[in-house]
């Protein structure tokens, strides 16, 4: 089975990305980065989820010799032009435990006093593949919604607890994976990605 590797040690997401795929109807062997721990992790230095999503691609498949995936992904807030955007993960300043909260926590202070028509937003992401021989794609996808005022939820992770989607009443963290994946950036990308990787992997 042919081998794909997904660039983050995010358990969560690799699972994931698992099920994505598996519904897209490919069949790999798909791992993480820890499962190649000498690999270095890359410094996103893209100035766009494209461009960080195939810097972290490009360097596992030249590191490992096998074609890499890696997504990069955020909160883009309208009434903040887009921002948090690339830097969604780190918009604390926080790493490790407790960095998710931080984040939200911070992002709900900034907007606590902006009123419901105000607070639309869309989690982005792009999604890449790299071959060793220097074959690169990336695709993207979208989730619109709304921004609660508290968090509300206890599934998904970073800022699902506060996006409601359009034509939902729930927030991601309080749908089932399943539903999640359906409608979800993320599920978008990688599922607009699963017939490039059926092609150029066979």
């Amino acid at each position: 089975m042919q081998r794909l590797v997904l660039a983050t040690r995010n358990a969560n997401k690799v699972t994931e990305l698992r099920a994505i795929l598996a519904d897209a109807g490919l069949t790999l062997d798909l791992v993480g980065a820890d499962a190649y721990p000498d690999v270095p992790d890359v410094k996103e230095t893209g100035v766009t989820f494209a461009e960080n999503a195939l810097l972290k691609a490009r360097t596992l498949a030249q590191a490992t010799g096998l074609p890499a995936v890696a997504d990069d992904s955020g909160l883009c807030v309208d009434v903040l032009g887009g921002a948090p955007g690339i830097f969604s993960a780190r918009w604390a300043g926080q790493h490790g435990a407790g960095k998710d909260r931080a984040n939200l926590e911070l992002l709900l202070a900034q907007l606590a006093d902006i009123d419901d028509a105000h607070r639309g937003a869309h989690f982005t992401c792009a999604a890449a593949l790299a071959l060793p021989d220097g074959t690169e794609r990336v695709v993207e996808g979208h989730l619109h919604g709304t921004l609660r005022h508290v968090p509300s939820g206890t599934g998904g992770f970073g800022y699902d607890p506060i996006l409601q989607p359009a034509g939902e009443t729930r927030t991601c963290a309080e749908l089932t994976p399943a539903e999640k994946n359906a409608i979800s950036h993320r599920g978008q990308a990688f599922r607009a990605l699963a017939p490039v990787v059926r092609e150029l992997l066979g």
